[in-house]
């Protein structure tokens, strides 16, 4: 966003910058701190919250500056009315902490983070995350929350899922009719697992259940529902479509993903709201594509001059996404143009359900997301309610009852869902919301 430069710069003139508070410093929260203490002026990195303060620290630290440890919100408060960087365990105290415009939540949890996201949101503060786990799941409830506070509540841009908003808007305001967004996957294996992923998890500093959840199909399963969820789109089909180029043509080089959609063309109609998506081993990877139509004759005439081809679907694309570097422009927006990235249009479109990544028995626990025992799948809402599909987000530390096959989905009745979980009570007061006809035995699930 060319503006969004100008509009920090002036802030930054005026002695009033943009006053952010992180919750989460890990691998991405680490980058995201670095790209706002060093290339984003008009913005302040106030303080940061996470259960080892060591990490947090060590955030600050990345360019010599040494923070103060905090206990309290009141202690917390004092630091930031003091222009002092700080750190603090307890990720409510500064989601509510008076004195920060935004937060930014990017712990990759689900419970933890739905605590954090809630209280800033109530406390009258912009949310933007990078939690498509979390957003993937109650994200729907979240903006309705957000909207009775008068706030944003957005993606980030940088993440996949943003940088697809960017051009679907785009291709949306040049008059041509969005037809599917997607992601383009370098693997997808729904068997892989933290050992397996191990090595290149400690190469690349990261959490080998993390990283199994990107290669397992988890992550882009919810990235592509958010999306959904952002544009009205759905599923062509439980899993998605996910055309395999991986193999490139005869040995060669991948597949250029222009050549590559036309995979997704008999699943295509203009008269509908739309696909999400998802390639593997095409180019340019790791980027995001966007389809599009437009009836109007001479503008097909135009398009194919400016060597985009003959139609009648044209592909769109952005060859990379910058993560953490593109973060601090979504504050920003968020702050200073009241412009969500990424958020829901109202109730959900789509999905994650769990699947059984192996057979699992009675008794056993539903670890983590890219764990041993669940991957998802994005699915469309209609088919979750009527066949009480477990979503994912939600089966984490749930108790396996009875028996369950490899690659059977899971529904809640295969699991015990662990009491008084606050995510637990945002689905149901979501689905309550929005769903025309809620079930009732998904009710009871949240009610006993």
């Amino acid at each position: 966003m060319i503006i969004v430069d100008t509009a920090l710069a002036q802030r930054e003139a005026q002695g009033n910058p943009i006053r952010v508070g992180m919750v989460g410093a890990g691998f991405q929260a680490g980058g995201i701190g670095l790209q706002i203490m060093t290339a984003t002026p008009g913005m302040r990195l106030c303080a940061i919250a996470n259960r080892h303060l060591d990490a947090a620290i060590k955030v600050f630290q990345q360019t010599g500056i040494e923070p103060v440890a905090c206990e309290t919100q009141q202690e917390l408060e004092a630091a930031i009315a003091a222009g002092r960087p700080a750190v603090i365990e307890d990720a409510v105290a500064l989601a509510r902490a008076e004195g920060l415009d935004a937060i930014i939540e990017v712990t990759g949890s689900l419970e933890f983070a739905a605590h954090a996201v809630l209280a800033a949101l109530e406390s009258g503060k912009d949310v933007i995350q990078m939690n498509a786990e979390l957003d993937g799941t109650i994200g729907p409830i979240l903006k309705v929350k957000a909207d009775a506070a008068g706030v944003v509540y957005s993606f980030a841009d940088g993440d996949q899922p943003g940088v697809q908003m960017n051009l679907y808007r785009f291709v949306a305001g040049l008059g041509i009719k969005p037809v599917l967004c997607g992601n383009i996957k370098g693997l997808h294996d729904p068997y892989r697992n933290p050992a397996t992923q191990e090595s290149f998890a400690k190469r690349w500093g990261q959490k080998p259940a993390m990283v199994a959840s990107f290669a397992d199909g988890t992550k882009i399963s919810f990235e592509q529902a958010i999306v959904a969820n952002g544009t009205g789109m759905q599923v062509a089909q439980r899993g998605m479509l996910g055309p395999d180029f991986s193999g490139g043509v005869a040995g060669g080089p991948l597949l250029p993903i222009e050549q590559a959609v036309s995979a997704f063309e008999p699943y295509l109609n203009p008269e509908e709201p739309g696909l999400v998506d998802y390639v593997v081993g095409a180019q340019p990877g790791p980027g995001v594509f966007v389809l599009g139509t437009i009836d109007s004759p001479r503008q097909r005439h135009y398009l194919e001059l400016y060597k985009l081809g003959e139609g009648p679907y044209y592909c769109f694309t952005t060859p990379y996404h910058l993560c953490h570097f593109e973060v601090p422009t979504s504050v920003a927006r968020a702050v200073l143009f009241r412009d969500p990235v990424l958020s829901p249009l109202e109730g959900p479109r789509v999905g994650v359900i769990a699947i059984a990544k192996k057979a699992l028995r009675e008794g056993g626990t539903i670890e983590e997301l890219g764990g041993f025992e669940v991957y998802g799948v994005a699915e469309n809402i209609e088919v979750i309610r009527r066949e009480r599909l477990l979503p994912i987000g939600l089966a984490l530390g749930c108790q396996v009852v009875g028996h369950v096959e490899k690659d059977a989905a899971l529904t809640f009745d295969d699991v015990r869902i662990p009491p008084g979980r606050l995510i637990d009570r945002l689905y149901a007061e979501q689905e309550a919301m929005f769903a025309l006809e809620l079930t009732s035995g998904v009710a009871a699930t949240f009610t006993e």
